[in-house]
């Protein structure tokens, strides 16, 4: 038996035994409901940015989608398009794209995690998903003419020890012999392109990229409101009731529908819902000025939108069209689980600032130069997590009116926008596209309650420099 099953199988079976006290401990420990001021570069590429109004009254809808992020948004977009006869409510917490929609690393990828891909069939599915939700992604960019900053000139994993970049080669030749049209890059035809260092070799995946997510989504809210779609900022949901009419009540309001769409991701356990089965994780980012022609040379990065690397604490960055390099993650200080679930990392805080000087001193490692360049944003976002990394897509309830897509686990920009595709599909009442995913309607492996989980997520990453998952 390798360490890896042992390590597995005890935390299954921690997560198991501990996930009895779920009914106590939800109701000693309940959650807060809590968001991050601080902006992203993301958000400053749109300053006029005003959030509607909040609602206020009583009002009742055909459905309403809480959260206002990638999937909240791609959500009413489909929906409205299918079915303008419905009334669509669309209530977020604070501004559009405050969440994890605004504050990534900005990599748009192909692939889920937690999908193996040793068969072939399902790998094929996989990419062809994925791949036709970035070409979505830029399609709709096109359609409607959206301002946003955006490159899909490729995306690299980089691969950092000999052996590590030989498993890859192979990988790529099998993914090739598929249809599937990566490439393996040789360590010294990487170089000319991108020379960072301790890199044994990267993969390239073309047409993958960039994208500035806070202007995408914002700039769909007129797109919406055109179709009818009512947008409500500023008003979280404190709480759910279900039933064959869910009523969701707010600070100033109460909207009555038939059916809810969960788009709030790492947040959704405010809701009391999935408690168990995801956790939020705050990966801490940053923003270098806009570097010079002469920064740019001395970097070595002179091709590709982004990179990540292969390692468990992942690392990522990218380049923005207008010079900014972009990163984040890299260590057990980048990433943050904090007790009981909370979704607010304030920048000034102990943890805030070793994540800073944790990734900075990664990317100097990949890029020495960079431990000169000034930065001008520094910010967190809130991942979904889930124990197995696989997303969770179906409906819950005993009337089955509450849809849901969360738990992208780092690879939300593809996943959250076919997300809407998803649950436009799933209210028209046609799953056929979707069966075949892992994850649609399944079970998932429970997380433990507090303080099981807070003490589990540290030790285990203490002890073996990754983080928990099956």
């Amino acid at each position: 038996m390798t360490q890896r099953s042992i390590t597995t199988r005890a935390l299954e079976s921690v997560a198991a035994l501990t996930a009895s006290t779920w009914p106590l401990m939800a109701r000693l420990l309940p959650e807060r409901m809590e968001f991050d001021d601080t902006l992203s570069i993301w958000h400053a590429g749109t300053p006029d940015y005003q959030p509607r109004a909040p609602l206020r009254g009583e009002i009742t809808a055909d459905l309403a989608i809480i959260g206002g992020g990638f999937t909240g948004v791609s959500t009413a977009y489909h929906i409205a398009q299918r079915f303008p006869q419905q009334r669509i409510v669309l209530l977020e917490a604070t501004s559009l794209a405050n969440g994890a929609s605004g504050r990534n690393g900005g990599l748009a990828l192909n692939w889920i995690n937690g999908i193996d891909t040793s068969d072939p069939e399902l790998t094929q599915k996989v990419y062809q998903l994925t791949n036709a939700g970035l070409c979505a992604i830029r399609a709709l960019m096109e359609r409607h003419r959206l301002l946003v900053d955006h490159r899909f000139d490729g995306t690299l994993t980089l691969h950092t020890s000999p052996k590590r970049a030989e498993a890859a080669h192979a990988e790529a030749e099998y993914l090739r012999a598929l249809g599937i049209p990566v490439q393996f890059l040789h360590r010294n035809e990487l170089a000319s392109h991108f020379d960072a260092r301790g890199v044994y070799g990267a993969t390239l995946e073309p047409e993958t990229g960039q994208i500035n997510g806070a202007q995408f989504v914002r700039e769909l809210r007129p797109i919406l409101e055109a179709r009818g779609v009512a947008v409500y900022e500023q008003t979280p949901v404190l709480r759910l009731q279900t039933g064959r009419i869910i009523r969701l009540t707010t600070p100033q309001g109460e909207v009555r529908a038939p059916a809810v769409v969960l788009a709030t991701n790492g947040y959704t356990s405010k809701l009391g819902l999935f408690r168990d089965a995801l956790f939020p994780l705050h990966s801490s980012v940053f923003a270098t000025a806009p570097l010079t022609p002469e920064q740019r040379q001395q970097l070595g990065w002179r091709a590709f939108a982004g990179f990540a690397d292969d390692l468990d604490r992942i690392s990522y960055g990218s380049l923005t069209l207008t010079g900014h390099l972009i990163f984040g993650g890299g260590s057990n200080q980048a990433y943050a689980y904090l007790f009981n679930n909370r979704t607010r990392l304030p920048a000034e805080s102990a943890v805030a600032r070793r994540a800073q000087t944790a990734i900075a001193r990664t990317l100097a490692g990949y890029f020495p130069s960079t431990a000169t360049l000034p930065i001008v944003r520094r910010w967190s976002g809130v991942l979904g997590i889930t124990l197995n990394r696989q997303p969770l897509w179906g409906r819950w309830g005993e009337e089955r009116n509450i849809y849901y897509a969360l738990g992208y686990s780092g690879h939300g920009i593809t996943l959250a926008n076919l997300a809407g595709e998803f649950i436009a599909d799933l209210y028209g009442g046609d799953d056929s596209r979707w069966r075949w995913l892992p994850f649609y309607q399944s079970r998932y492996p429970p997380i433990p309650p507090e303080p099981f989980r807070w003490l589990g997520y540290q030790v285990f990453t203490r002890l073996t420099g990754r983080s928990p998952r099956v």
